[in-house]
């Protein structure tokens, strides 16, 4: 059949969109990036997604601020610190420096912000990241103390952008939903317009402070929105719509390396299926120690690291990232062996099988299928239920789930402390409570001495694999797909610096 030459140009505009090279971002100076997954409300106190918190710390700015390839505290909004006397940390403040909103920054606004967050009624997030502060005090306009709660080792690395000051009179009269709904900060980015979870657009903000950690921005406008179908994003990139995604996997980002730029990143965040013994009442085959232990001997974790997370990922030994302060492998393992798990269940009394339900959330679907059909293979059947992060993990806090399976990024922190004290020291994701858990995690998370940390962090994780509380899947590395034109350095901490990024 003749083709029309309407349908001749068509299939001309057609090849030539999916060939050509993607220059709109750089010829408009516009950074265009999708999320597959919707940001969070930009009140960072309230965000657990990294799509947000990457939302957030551009428009927000720290008292101090992480150089990761230092390993350096900079100053940011405080220029100086110092501990006067033991529990209380002195910030001499940066003057000069400007909201987005005109407002000048002073004592007032970190006394507004920090004290109000670490209140019980305000409803943090994550209570690790502000529970350590007792309160703060005014010393005069440019110079504060905060008074601590407790000793917390991760002190700084929590300064360092996961606390965010707000101006201070405009947050008292908005509250959170004030600061999510319209965000007002210091950072190099201001929002100027947004239709939440679906699109974003940021300008620079030329009155971003002299000396800022995140200065020299170049690019003027980031346009982010939220695309949740993959393929939708892959067929931008390579239009030249988008210049920026992430998260693409494997098999993916190997059919795109001739069709766009290509980055794989090793990061800290990590998978993980955790058990809950006292879930539904005590009433579940979670309950028994040669279950859990079972359960980590069917999963072929290592086919399945190998099939869906690739590159630089490993399975893990234990319940942390290799790269961790603190992480060790010497502990419990177990291989996979579907034999000796059927020998369990049967010890257990369950050889005839039984059904086990999880919820998974923030983990594709076909590795949550992946380890149901490895448990199948010894006579469990696991009923999967998807949901988003935040129902998940509300579920999980209840109780009402014996097993879950997601991931979690420590804040990017290379120490264990963030990511054993969330899950085992007592707070809301720990369903355990165990004593001696605790204990050690807290001599872990406020003590000084590097040597003492190490040796409870290997005790409290050596009980989590004899126990089976926890199977560890496989570390993270991350796909990047970026235009031709951009410049842009990724970080194992998961936050893109999109300030720091540049056209070619």
């Amino acid at each position: 059949m003749k083709k029309t030459m309407t349908q001749l140009l068509l299939s001309s505009v057609c090849a030539t969109l999916l060939t050509a090279p993607a220059m709109a971002g750089k010829a408009y100076n516009t950074l265009n990036v999708a999320f597959a997954a919707e940001p969070e409300p930009l009140d960072t106190y309230k965000i657990a997604g990294r799509q947000g918190l990457i939302l957030a710390r551009h428009v927000y700015d720290g008292l101090i601020y992480k150089d990761l390839n230092t390993g350096e505290f900079l100053p940011a909004l405080a220029e100086s610190w110092s501990q006067p006397e033991d529990g209380v940390i002195e910030f001499k403040l940066r003057q000069g420096v400007t909201f987005h909103n005109g407002a000048s920054f002073t004592a007032d606004d970190v006394l507004e912000t920090l004290n109000t967050v670490i209140t019980p009624e305000y409803g943090t997030r994550y209570a690790i990241s502000v529970d350590w502060i007792d309160h703060v005090e005014k010393v005069d306009d440019f110079t504060v103390r905060i008074n601590m709660a407790k000793p917390f080792a991760g002190v700084y690395e929590m300064l360092a952008d996961a606390l965010p000051i707000y101006p201070s009179e405009y947050f008292a009269e908005v509250g959170s939903e004030g600061m999510a709904r319209n965000p007002v900060g210091t950072g190099p980015y201001r929002l100027v317009e947004q239709e939440p979870g679906v699109r974003y657009e940021l300008e620079r903000f030329e009155d971003h402070y002299e000396g800022s950690p995140k200065a020299g921005a170049t690019i003027d406008k980031i346009v982010v929105r939220t695309v949740p179908e993959m393929n939708t994003q892959y067929a931008e990139l390579m239009k030249g719509d988008l210049d920026w995604i992430w998260r693409i996997p494997p098999d993916q980002a190997a059919k795109l390396e001739s069709r766009a730029q290509i980055i794989s990143a090793p990061i800290m965040r990590i998978s993980y299926v955790n058990v809950a013994p006292s879930a539904l009442g005590g009433e579940t085959p979670i309950a028994n120690l040669k279950v859990r232990q079972a359960i980590q001997h069917a999963v072929n974790r290592d086919a399945i690291t190998k099939a869906f997370a690739g590159g630089a990922s490993e399975v893990l030994k234990s319940f942390c990232n290799p790269a961790q302060f603190g992480c060790t492998d010497d502990v419990t393992q177990y291989d996979y062996d579907p034999e000796k798990a059927k020998a369990l269940l049967a010890e257990a009394g369950y050889g005839d099988g039984f059904t086990l339900s999880m919820v998974f959330a923030a983990m594709p679907r076909p590795v949550a299928e992946a380890i149901a059909a490895d448990l199948a293979k010894v006579g469990i059947t696991l009923q999967l239920d998807e949901l988003q992060y935040a129902a998940g993990v509300g579920k999980w806090r209840e109780e009402q789930v014996p097993a879950f399976f997601s991931n979690w990024g420590s804040y990017g922190v290379g120490d264990v402390a963030f990511l054993l004290s969330n899950f085992f020291g007592g707070g809301a994701d720990d369903l355990l409570k165990d004593p001696e858990l605790v204990d050690w995690l807290t001599t872990g998370d406020t003590s000084t001495d590097t040597e003492e940390r190490k040796t409870v962090y290997a005790e409290a994780l050596g009980k989590i694999a004899d126990e089976a509380y926890v199977m560890p899947m496989y570390s993270f590395n991350v796909n990047y797909g970026l235009s031709p034109d951009l410049n842009f350095t990724p970080y194992p901490d998961e936050f893109a610096r999109f300030w720091e990024a540049s056209w070619k």
